[in-house]
């Protein structure tokens, strides 16, 4: 579903600019970031700004249309982090450019859309020497 200008601007000056799952900042990045419904519209979600968070390519791609994702360390299916209702301080921490998750929203998140991978630590590592790692 397409987003309006106006409101897109609006979601992309909110998140400054980065991703609300990885926290990967726009800037240096080749992919322009995409607009996700945090509640699917194939779920019913609606187009407006409190349903909206900015996300990179790679975090938009692996999450789709999931709100709820398996935690490995106790099994259970639960929600994903949503950047509307969840403090990311609150579900992850950083240790250099891991992310780690501290509840089982953020361990679901990172599993889910494996926010750990090879490239992404390598990406955090010349974002680090970019002075835009970690988030501030």
């Amino acid at each position: 579903m397409s987003v309006p200008i106006e409101m897109r601007r609006a979601v992309v000056a909110r998140a400054r600019d980065r991703c609300e799952y990885c926290g990967l900042a726009q800037a240096g990045q080749e992919a322009t970031f995409h607009v996700d419904h945090l509640i699917p519209v194939s779920s019913g979600g609606p187009t407006e700004l409190e349903n909206l968070g900015l996300a990179c390519v790679s975090c938009s791609l692996r999450k789709g249309a999931r709100t709820f994702a398996l935690d490995p360390e106790s099994g259970l299916d639960v929600a994903l982090f949503h950047p509307r209702k969840d403090r990311w301080e609150s579900d992850f921490e950083w240790q250099g450019v891991r992310v780690l998750g501290r509840t089982a929203t953020g361990r679901a998140t990172i599993g889910a859309l494996r926010l750990n991978r090879d490239l992404i630590l390598a990406i955090r590592a010349e974002e680090a020497i970019q002075g835009r790692h970690p988030p501030g």
